[in-house]
């Protein structure tokens, strides 16, 4: 292989089970490069590592260029280690042309002679280093002077591996949604998976819909959070209008959640609702005042569960809880995303797809909803990890509770 346009790679993990060195080959030839593999090392035992280094060569250098920044992002390293390059912020919320733009994978960058790892890691973001320190930074927190990263070179990602605890819900549903599943079957292995979080210790937060009280799922849910299998609930404002007007009134837009007729001038419960947490002055108080009884936004007062209920144009009201300031509800689901091991995301596909790009790719992402496009599309966002259920939330939500339930007797 000639040295010309040609560049030396190497990459370690679990390359064959985890198909990291499948995807580096298909890259190479999607973009019509030619590769030549050196050297290749397979682990022993199955938690052994494998070692590959590669030989690439591109028709130009810009041609390898492109190349090289591609493999890079499926957890290839180039064998000849450089620094990584740094430019300022020319000004508050202004990025340098060719910054590097992050993915949700485990990331390192190579900086004064040490590997260092990214923190905060989120995809579509810009690196900035500070103090030998180096984090993933949305557009809006640039400050001018910021030293952020350029370009592709001293860069390392690194793909989550396949999980090897034995098979659980990510290896039992390994091929992306579905609807043909037996659904007892995947509702026993969700509840499995909660109930495993919630014994080590890992936080647990739901993404939540009002579908959730339409269907009849609210109970359940609520019954979770007093058990103490959800951290934190992230919404909008009709969630928890739904589930107010339920609580209190027993509708949902006016029909009856538990035998689905139509309430007499139900077409105005919603608004009763919204206007009794006006009166009270915020759901905390309607708790306090003992208006509120029952259902998800109660248990979340009583148990003090953190919730974050974002704002849009089509909200009616919307309740004072809500933040209508995009920017600052951004950053509170940001605040409660962190650190989280697990997140549930059902039948909400904005607030699905707005969480999920705040996720490192190691966080476990289950996203439940009726209808096949919705959870085809969070996936197709970037947050491929996630398992998608296309099933309805109505039933299948009792029956994860239920089995948890069991688990826990």
């Amino acid at each position: 292989m000639t040295k010309k346009f040609s560049h030396e790679i190497e990459v370690r993990g679990h390359l064959i089970d985890s198909m990291i060195l499948t995807k580096i080959f298909d890259v190479i030839m999607d973009l019509k490069g030619e590769f030549q593999v050196q050297e290749f090392k397979v682990g022993k035992q199955k938690k052994d590592e494998s070692y590959a280094k590669l030989a690439i060569q591109g028709n130009s250098q810009e041609h390898l260029d492109k190349i090289l920044e591609a493999v890079y992002r499926e957890g290839a390293t180039s064998k000849i280690q450089q620094e990584i390059s740094l430019k300022p912020a020319a000004k508050n919320m202004v990025m340098p042309d060719d910054f590097y733009s992050t993915t949700n994978n485990h990331t390192e960058i190579f900086y004064k002679g040490k590997w260092i790892r990214v923190e905060n890691m989120m995809m579509d973001k810009c690196i900035v280093v500070k103090n030998n320190r180096a984090f993933c930074t949305p557009i809006r927190d640039i400050k001018k002077g910021d030293m952020i990263i350029i370009g592709e070179k001293g860069i390392r990602v690194t793909p989550p591996e396949r999980p090897r605890e034995g098979v659980n819900l990510f290896q039992f549903m390994s091929s992306g949604s579905s609807s043909e599943r037996p659904t007892q079957h995947i509702a026993r292995k969700v509840a499995e998976d909660i109930y495993k979080i919630k014994k080590q210790g890992g936080k647990i937060v739901l993404v939540g819909g009002p579908a959730i009280v339409h269907t009849g799922a609210s109970d359940s849910v609520a019954s979770l959070i007093k058990a103490g299998y959800i951290n934190a609930i992230l919404a909008g404002n009709a969630l928890a209008v739904h589930d107010i007007e339920y609580s209190t009134l027993g509708t949902s837009l006016g029909m009856n959640v538990q035998d689905g007729t139509l309430a007499v001038r139900g077409h105005r419960n919603h608004m009763q609702a919204i206007n009794s947490v006006f009166k009270a002055g915020s759901i905390l108080n309607m708790v306090k005042n003992k208006t509120l009884t029952k259902g998800i936004m109660y248990e979340c007062v009583k148990n003090k569960v953190p919730f974050v209920l974002a704002g849009s144009l089509r909200d009616d009201g919307p309740l004072p809880d809500v933040i209508t300031d995009m920017t600052v509800a951004q950053r509170r689901y940001k605040e409660i995303v962190k650190d989280a091991k697990l997140v549930i995301m059902v039948s909400t596909m904005l607030h699905s797809i707005a969480t999920g790009n705040m996720l490192p790719a190691d966080v476990k992402v289950i996203v439940v909803d009726i209808s096949q496009p919705t959870v085809t599309k969070l996936m197709d966002r970037g947050t491929w990890q996630a398992l998608g259920i296309v099933t309805d939330v109505g039933a299948f939500l009792p029956l994860v509770t239920q089995e948890i339930q069991k688990l826990a007797k």
